[in-house]
């Protein structure tokens, strides 16, 4: 008695309704064969004709796709949009003939449920109204086994049992329906893998934008934090150093905000277009999303303004560059300058203002940073913490090594990224 009973009825008998076209095709050849005089061979043709087209749509992709939304909106199925990823052969031929199986199914059960409405469910209602005696002469010479058109009781019990018979038929019919629907209309396995693919990308893509929240804003927010303490113990003594290092901050809250901008434009992008972040690649769209909105990321051409801002916190940076930085990838020279910024963050959060050494080199197809610092015995360099997990994953994701830990009486940080194009994955 439940409504999702008489949404699979009405689902059912949507697939009568496309099975009357094929009925009546057929009904009519059956008259032409039966004419005398007949021209065969032509019907022949055209019948041959007629089946071509008549098996033409089961097999089409928006036939499916109707088919879909359909058992998805009557059947109460939780079926997933097709894709319209590109499948192989063999798994396009497998999807399509699962889906014109499922429609020739539709279209049978339809018909059954068309004939139960047609006659048992008509003979049901006559015989139940017939004890009110508002059928006429409807019943008149009937005769079903023992009983006649006399017994109106047993009759009447035979409509409510018949009815019972037709509603449970249909109820049967849509469950059976409802499982199906999965099986056949269900996705592919290159479906399958292109919703995991998309599922992960979308995933990379989170990941990667929190590491950039964390890199940029935690970086600002440690060098505003170090340049302000400065500033009050120095305000008396050395007017200079503060106004310089209030200059500093001004400098790295603007650049801070100005990340925190593209990061939240690249979430209201991608919410945007959610359907076109599916289809990306997480790498594509890691290389991309930058210049999407408010401007291309940092790089390590941009290495000048980073060291800046950490000596403006009194963290003397030592810089060695070998090789041209201006020639690597977008991906690797942007990710470069992330892991650069989280390591002075780190020094700066671990170890204070101490002396920094930094090395970055280019050499052949390998990029190379070096970041080392020492380490005071009375403030030893804590082991973990989010800002190295970060790093770990920037290295990981672009295929590199990386190495941390103390050398001697130094903390040192040594990464390798591939510096080719399309070496980094």
């Amino acid at each position: 008695m439940s409504a999702a009973t008489y949404r699979q009825g009405v689902h059912l008998l949507l697939g009568g309704v496309l099975l009357l076209p094929y009925v009546l095709v057929a009904v009519l050849f059956a008259q032409m064969f039966t004419m005398p005089d007949a021209p065969y061979g032509l019907l022949l043709l055209v019948l041959a004709l007629a089946i071509v087209i008549g098996a033409v749509p089961p097999f089409l992709r928006g036939t499916r796709a109707l088919e879909i939304a359909a058992a998805r909106a009557l059947l109460g199925v939780a079926l997933p949009d097709p894709t319209g990823t590109a499948e192989s052969g063999r798994e396009a031929w497998e999807t399509r003939l699962r889906a014109a199986l499922w429609f020739a199914v539709h279209l049978v059960a339809g018909g059954v449920v068309a004939l139960l409405i047609l006659i048992p469910l008509v003979m049901g209602v006559t015989f139940v109204v017939q004890w009110f005696g508002i059928t006429g002469g409807a019943l008149d010479g009937l005769r079903i086994g023992p009983l006649d058109e006399h017994d109106t009781g047993w009759l009447s019990l035979l409509g409510v049992a018949t009815l019972a018979g037709v509603l449970y038929a249909v109820a049967g019919l849509g469950a059976l329906a409802a499982v199906m629907a999965p099986v056949l209309l269900g996705p592919s396995p290159a479906e399958r893998i292109a919703a995991l693919e998309a599922r992960a990308a979308r995933l990379a893509e989170r990941n990667r934008l929190a590491r950039e929240l964390h890199d940029s804003i935690g970086h600002a927010l440690t060098v505003t934090m170090l340049q302000a303490s400065a500033t009050l113990h120095l305000l008396d003594t050395d007017l200079e150093f503060a106004r310089r290092a209030l200059q500093a901050i001004e400098e790295t809250g603007r650049a801070a905000t100005e990340d925190l901008d593209r990061v939240l434009g690249m979430l209201r992008e991608d919410e945007r277009a959610d359907e076109l972040g599916r289809q990306r690649a997480a790498r594509g769209a890691d290389e991309r999303a930058g210049a999407r909105v408010g401007g291309a990321p940092h790089g390590l051409g941009d290495l000048d303004r980073l060291v800046a801002h950490s000596r403006g916190t009194g963290v003397e940076v030592g810089t060695e560059i070998e090789g041209s930085v201006d020639d690597l990838p977008a991906l690797v020279s942007r990710e470069g300058y992330r892991i650069i910024q989280e390591s002075l963050t780190n020094v700066l959060r671990h170890a204070g203002p101490v002396p920094v050494a930094l090395r970055v080199a280019v050499t052949g197809p390998t990029l190379t940073i070096e970041v080392s610092n020492p380490v005071a015995a009375s403030r030893p360099r804590r082991e973990g913490g989010r800002g190295l997990e970060g790093i770990r994953e920037r290295v990981t994701l672009l295929g590199g090594t990386m190495t941390a830990g103390l050398d001697g009486a130094h903390w040192r940080v040594s990464v390798r990224l591939p510096a080719l194009e399309g070496e980094a994955s």
